[in-house]
């Protein structure tokens, strides 16, 4: 093993069930150890919690070495103090509005604004938890200049033996072009709307995607790597449009 470190956040709920086990699959790929971390105010009660999590993990991955440690105060603080020197943090999501456990005020969300390495999320969807080395392929969406996003997806690609794939994702919608069509005279609008015809209309056209979003992910990923950079207040705006459709692990690479 090296001395590479998968760290987990733990606290015993179902999202932290499934980043734990995705976690443990992740370090099992990378010859790393694997760190549990459970932050809360009294360490006292964390026994229980951390001898469960190193029991499950070594029922599934008996050679993988595990640690636990119990972290008093911010959970979010103590994930990303960790998280600094380890090639990979593991955040759980909850599933209830969407992504909004995720977005809005919870430990994944600060853990991902905040981070300076790669975290990745385990999502609880049906193909949230596929196994690290499960086939499929890696999807990378990022821009033109994201080089870390790239490595790091090049290199996730060959350690699961996969295709990697790439789509562009503009994070910002240019403005719309000036119309120089001089307008036309028409005919004013009757007062009254024609009576219905009986030739049937044309299907109506689904409107377009914004222009600034990245296309969805296709399926059969096996994981998503997304440049995450963050131009205010520490948000990840490719995160905001990437996170509703994925329904696979997903990993965010912020920008150095």
């Amino acid at each position: 093993m090296s001395a590479e470190r998968v760290v987990v956040g733990f606290d015993g709920s179902l999202p932290a069930v499934r980043a734990l086990d995705l976690a443990a699959e992740e370090a099992v790929l990378r010859r790393a150890e694997l760190e549990i971390v459970y932050a809360l105010p009294d360490t006292d009660a964390a026994a229980p919690v951390l001898t469960a999590a190193q029991d499950r993990v070594r029922a599934r991955h008996p050679e993988l070495p595990t640690s636990a440690l119990p972290e008093a105060g911010d959970p979010a603080r103590a994930l990303l103090r960790r998280g600094r020197s380890a090639a990979l943090t593991v955040v759980g999501c909850r599933e209830h509005g969407g992504v909004a456990g995720l977005l809005t005020g919870s430990v994944s969300r600060r853990v991902i604004a905040r981070a300076h390495g790669p975290v990745l999320v385990a999502r609880g969807g049906r193909r949230g938890r596929r196994p690290a080395q499960g086939g499929g392929f890696v999807l990378l969406i990022a821009g033109g200049g994201d080089v870390d996003a790239a490595v790091f997806a090049f290199a996730e690609a060959q350690r699961r033996g996969v295709e990697l794939r790439v789509r562009h994702a503009r994070m910002h919608t240019p403005p719309p072009a000036l119309n120089t069509t001089p307008p036309r005279h028409t005919a004013p609008t009757p007062a009254h709307p024609p009576p219905p015809s009986d030739t049937p209309r044309p299907p109506r056209a689904r409107p377009a995607p914004p222009a600034g979003a990245p296309p969805p992910p296709d399926t059969g990923e096996a994981l998503l790597v997304v440049a995450a950079c963050r131009p205010s207040r520490g948000r990840h705006t490719a995160a905001r449009a990437v996170l509703q459709p994925a329904d696979c692990p997903i990993v965010l690479v912020p920008a150095h």
